[in-house]
């Protein structure tokens, strides 16, 4: 794919990077890869954070701080937990009775990662990973550095505020908290801007003109830009928003104001 040409510096803030390679989908995505599409879209700098795993996160997380280091990337660190990330009556009874394993992320380990240079925030996927427990969700609360969280079907906007958005630190919601491509879910996690002040959304695997000009336009200090590699090319991520109809200037804050202010 050719090389963009505009006059914006672009901050990714999704970007997966998968340390062992037979875990990779058809064999891309590796960091070098990675940074040569982020360099033809014209994308400065990423977030990236590990794919998903069954066990702890600590190596994982290691390899990516390690991979990030000498590349236009800073690491986050994935966490995981015990608590189904459901709203129903069966998830919060199992939520009673269920405690923290060895492979649990614990406040501890919160407080290691959060006070290491190598690591500028945090990545949870509650539907994948599970939804850490109120002791680790307070340790990120007095870390105080920004946590990025899946959104969509699993983990949908009002799951997101009865949970995550009850502590006080940076929240950024993927995929506009609407995973996959669902508009409603989007209009949702959009509506929670306007009664948290620390909630943010970013653009990848959105998709779709009416909600991410909606946001940019009721909200453009709150929309970040992600590109969702390597499952979606940096380049084709940039395009959607290239071609939104906002303002230049609005459009300059999601690509990497916004970003930049957060970190």
């Amino acid at each position: 794919m050719l090389e963009l040409e505009h006059g914006f510096r672009i901050v990714d803030v999704h970007v997966e990077l998968e340390p062992a390679e037979t875990k990779r989908p058809r064999g891309i995505g590796g960091p070098e890869q990675i940074e040569r599409e982020m360099r033809q879209a014209g994308i400065v700098e990423a977030l990236a954070f590990a794919g998903d795993r069954d066990e702890e996160y600590l190596k994982a997380n290691n390899a990516v701080a390690r991979m990030a280091v000498e590349r236009p990337m800073q690491a986050l660190a994935r966490i995981n937990g015990v608590r189904d990330p459901g709203q129903s009556a069966s998830a919060r009874l199992r939520n009673v009775t269920r405690r923290r394993g060895d492979h649990h992320t614990s406040p501890e380990d919160i407080e290691q990662y959060g006070y290491e240079d190598r690591f500028v925030g945090f990545m949870i996927d509650p539907a994948s990973d599970g939804l850490p427990e109120e002791a680790v969700l307070e340790r990120l609360e007095d870390v105080g550095l920004p946590v990025l969280t899946y959104g969509g079907r699993e983990f949908p906007p009002e799951s997101i505020e009865e949970t995550l958005l009850q502590y006080d630190f940076p929240l950024v919601v993927s995929h506009f908290g609407g995973y996959p491509l669902a508009k409603s879910l989007m209009a949702e996690a959009i509506d929670m801007l306007e009664r948290h002040d620390e909630c943010f959304l970013d653009t990848s695997f959105v998709r779709l003109r009416d909600p991410l000009e909606r946001a940019i336009m009721e909200h453009p200090d709150r929309v970040l830009f992600g590109s969702g590699a390597p499952a979606a090319h940096p380049s084709v991520a940039v395009m959607e928003i290239l071609t939104l109809d906002v303002p230049e200037d609005a459009m300059r804050k999601v690509f990497s104001k916004n970003a930049t202010r957060l970190l």
